[in-house]
């Protein structure tokens, strides 16, 4: 059943189905270097762009921190200990996964400080809807001048501006 907004004074109208996701991003530090990923060429939403490691939760996911661990081990292959977050947002994308016309996925994100265990990054792990094409250890006086995902922009702001 489609979901109903009231439109001002006027009748209610029908919008376009929302599904709920929420994702956690890895932002992990290493002699003043932050670990960044590259979407390959094929991206369906960003090719080409940087961002850094992690996603979306999954059911099977216990509890946040082994979510993080998860997503940055099956990205980059780095064990880490996760940290706090430091940062909210959200975005939207379309909603391929149910075939309703119209429907769109709103993802509720966090930023966190992780600390790497191991520093030998790599995306052999990768899942094949990862689209990664490389990971990159990028010094932090660079990481404004990559070529980022939109809604990454204010958080890599965010996390740069950060006390110490």
């Amino acid at each position: 059943m489609p979901s109903i907004e009231a439109g001002g004074p006027g009748p209610l109208t029908a919008l376009p189905p929302v599904r709920l996701e929420f994702a956690q991003k890895a932002f992990i530090v290493v002699g003043g270097s932050l670990l960044m990923v590259r979407k390959s060429a094929d991206d369906p939403y960003h090719p080409c762009r940087w961002e850094v490691p992690g996603g979306r939760l999954e059911m099977a996911d216990l509890d946040l921190d082994d979510h993080i661990r998860r997503e940055v081990w099956e990205e980059v292959g780095l064990k880490i200990d996760p940290g706090p977050p430091f940062h909210l947002w959200q975005w939207y994308m379309p909603d391929a996964s149910r075939g309703l016309p119209g429907g769109r996925v709103r993802v509720v994100a966090a930023a966190r400080h992780c600390r790497a265990l191991s520093t030998d990054a790599g995306v052999h792990n990768q899942e094949a809807g990862d689209h990664l094409a490389e990971c990159r250890w990028v010094p932090l006086d660079e990481v404004e001048r990559r070529e980022l995902i939109p809604s990454l922009r204010p958080v890599v702001r965010a996390f740069l501006s950060r006390p110490g």
